[in-house]
């Protein structure tokens, strides 16, 4: 028994002692690192730091209802350090605050010690979450880069097949642009790849390469980019993988045929695709 109390009381000092060496140095944490879009508070250091390629969070919304936010999460806490003057819970929520509107972000809900902020920069939408506590000494970020998860499955050239003999269309995810351009991105290979496949496989089919969009911004540029980006596919299939260009015709519709409400983040991402269309 006496044993048992003094292997715990050991552990204990061990705990006490580790928990000051890293107290007294007051360095950020190994490993540990400021968010890109953010910097930190004066006179904080980085005290816990938990990163993952793809996880979840809970956010709130304008209506400060509660929702769940995917995709690059980030966890960084910050303490203040000793002999300094900490500010106070306010004070570090409107700083972010302030922060986050220079770029362009806004504030979604505000509550005492909280702030849920959102900003959207180079086609990417981040979230976080602002948790100011031990009156001002403290706070911790949340932060999601919110992205669908990366498919591990592509479109196969059978999977298109069936679906452009059943309804005549096969709409493709596959093939990504960059924000408000027209240029096919390297990731887009193994869905190009499939759609030559298809091609190859059935040397008589014709197609139309239909880009589409969502419904944000004016619907004129809307048009001239799916246009564009149409027609950047056709031009990929025909120079990097042989496709005759005679076999295929791109048209943009930009927004007129939505497959998902507009009014969601979710239902924008299906929007924005391209379709197969059979000639």
């Amino acid at each position: 028994m006496k044993k048992n109390v003094f292997f715990f009381l050991g552990l204990c000092l061990f705990a006490f002692l580790a928990t000051s060496v890293l107290s007294v140095a007051q360095e950020d944490l190994p490993g540990g690192k400021d968010h890109p879009l953010l910097t930190r508070m004066p006179n904080f250091y980085i005290s816990g730091y938990k990163y993952k390629e793809f996880d979840q969070a809970d956010f709130k919304n304008d209506k400060g209802e509660d929702i769940k936010i995917e995709g690059h999460k980030y966890h960084i806490g910050y303490e203040i350090k000793k002999e300094k003057k900490a500010p106070s819970e306010l004070q570090i929520l409107r700083n972010y605050e302030n922060a986050i509107q220079k770029i362009g972000g806004s504030m979604a809900y505000e509550a005492p010690g909280e702030a849920w902020l959102k900003v959207e920069k180079s086609g990417k939408i981040t979230w976080i979450y602002v948790y100011a506590h031990c009156d001002g000494g403290c706070y911790e970020l949340t932060i999601v880069e919110k992205k669908a998860m990366a498919q591990e499955v592509i479109a196969d050239a059978k999977s298109l097949a069936q679906d452009i003999s059943s309804t005549g269309h096969a709409s493709v995810y596959g093939i990504h642009f960059d924000f408000n351009k027209a240029n096919v991105k390297p990731e887009s290979e193994p869905t190009l790849k499939e759609i030559a496949k298809l091609l190859k496989q059935n040397p008589k089919l014709r197609l139309y390469v239909v880009g589409h969009s969502d419904n944000v911004g004016e619907i004129n540029y809307n048009m001239k980019l799916s246009q564009a980006r149409a027609e950047a596919v056709v031009k990929a299939l025909v120079t990097k993988y042989g496709v005759a260009q005679n076999r295929l015709n791109p048209y943009g519709v930009g927004p007129l045929a939505p497959v998902a409400s507009n009014e969601t983040e979710e239902g924008r991402a299906l929007n924005r695709r391209v379709e197969l269309v059979k000639d």
